[in-house]
């Protein structure tokens, strides 16, 4: 069976290690868009939902949570993750009251106990332990701290997989492309005038998906959500295990090997594929950070990046066929969760092109779905709020 994978990020590369994995003759084609959510994302791997989740939404990162060690421990006997592409490092909110926590954390204990989640130790810090923890932050802060929270080089978790994919026979051609049509059926797709016929096609396409599918008439409810964030040194200090802190903000700051500590990142729902360092939100990046560990004010800046997360109008995953062209799989819309839930979606993806029942109902995710009010939301701004954790 062929398949042509569209999208070389987090979901399109686990479609096509997945698809490999069955023995089918994968391409994947990417156009290596500048800003796409995995090369740039912070790397936060969430193993619960955030926020108001409905329970499809619940039901699909329980299944993303349990995905994600088995997926590593698969390419630990592939070929392997290169050594800092991965680390459970634990997870801190802090906030200044330790009060405030423990609603959050009465909820993640009952996840654990009663709905079987992958959490780990839930805890709370009282004020002054988390800033033995992380290098920098504020003596007064307490924190609720999960164990079983990861941080992930997205660029080196996208490498191994796309790597692997070839061991198992996968194909990879970067360039622009377009579905091919033949009487209003997708046969394949076109690259530089060529067309490369496909039983099945996977748009892992991220935020520029939407564009991809509207010549079939199918507007997905997907729109890109612009992330600024920053990669700050510190000389000397050992940053490779320090948890995660999601700031009282709820921006991020994780630690990775080589004194790094990436901060961020902004939610702009209203910048489109604007691919600028702003000054606004470089200052809201540094002003978040440096409200909860003003002890990295002496940090040097390093690399900054923006990048395009996939967002959905209605905060659910885009995932499932085309009514007309059930040939034709879509696979994004995760938002500022592609890091945690992207690799399971891309199995899934790959289950789908290879005409499989899912392990899921995927009803509710369906590209055609409808949306109310679809397009931005009315929130506007480098703070503006998304479904989950920041990553």
């Amino acid at each position: 069976m062929r398949v042509i994978v569209v999208g070389a990020g987090i979901v399109g590369a686990s479609a096509a290690y997945h698809l490999a994995l069955e023995g089918a003759d994968v391409l994947v084609v990417d156009r290596a868009e500048p800003g796409q959510a995995t090369a740039v994302g912070a790397g936060v791997v969430f193993p619960w939902p955030v926020g108001e989740a409905d329970p499809a939404t619940r039901a699909l990162w329980l299944a993303a949570a349990e995905h994600h060690p088995s997926l590593l421990a698969a390419l630990s006997d592939d070929g392997g993750l290169p050594e800092g592409g991965y680390a459970q490092v634990g997870g801190l909110r802090v906030a200044e009251d330790p009060d405030a926590l423990r609603p959050a954390g009465d909820e993640l204990v009952r996840l654990r106990d009663h709905e079987g989640w992958g959490l780990g130790e839930v805890d709370l810090l009282d004020p002054g332990e988390p800033a033995r923890l992380f290098p920098g932050l504020r003596p007064d802060l307490a924190a609720l701290r999960v164990s079983a929270v990861g941080r992930v080089d997205g660029r080196v978790l996208r490498d191994a997989l796309l790597a692997a994919a070839a061991r198992h026979g996968a194909r990879r051609r970067t360039a622009s492309v377009r579905l091919a049509t033949a009487r209003g059926r997708v046969t394949g797709v076109e690259v530089a005038g060529e067309v490369h016929g496909a039983h099945a096609v996977v748009v892992a396409a991220g935020a520029w998906a939407t564009e991809l599918c509207r010549p079939l008439g199918v507007d997905l409810p997907v729109y890109p959500m612009r992330g600024q964030l920053a990669h700050l040194s510190l000389p000397g200090v050992d940053t490779d295990r320090v948890p995660v802190v999601l700031t009282l903000g709820d921006q991020c700051l994780l630690g990775f090997p080589g004194s790094r500590i990436v901060v961020g990142a902004t939610r702009e729902p209203d910048a489109g594929f604007d691919r600028r360092i702003t000054a606004g939100g470089l200052r809201d990046v540094l002003d978040e950070a440096l409200a909860v560990a003003p002890g990295l004010a002496g940090a040097t800046v390093g690399e900054l990046r923006v990048g395009f997360r996939p967002a959905s109008a209605d905060d659910r995953p885009v995932l499932g066929t085309l009514p007309d062209n059930p040939g034709v799989v879509v696979a994004t819309g995760l938002g500022r969760n592609g890091l945690t839930v992207g690799p399971f979606v891309g199995a899934l993806a790959a289950e789908l092109a290879l005409d499989r029942r899912p392990v899921l109902a995927l009803e509710r995710f369906r590209p055609d779905r409808a949306v109310p009010d679809q397009g931005v939301p009315d929130e506007t701004g480098p703070n503006a709020r998304d479904i989950g954790p920041a990553r």
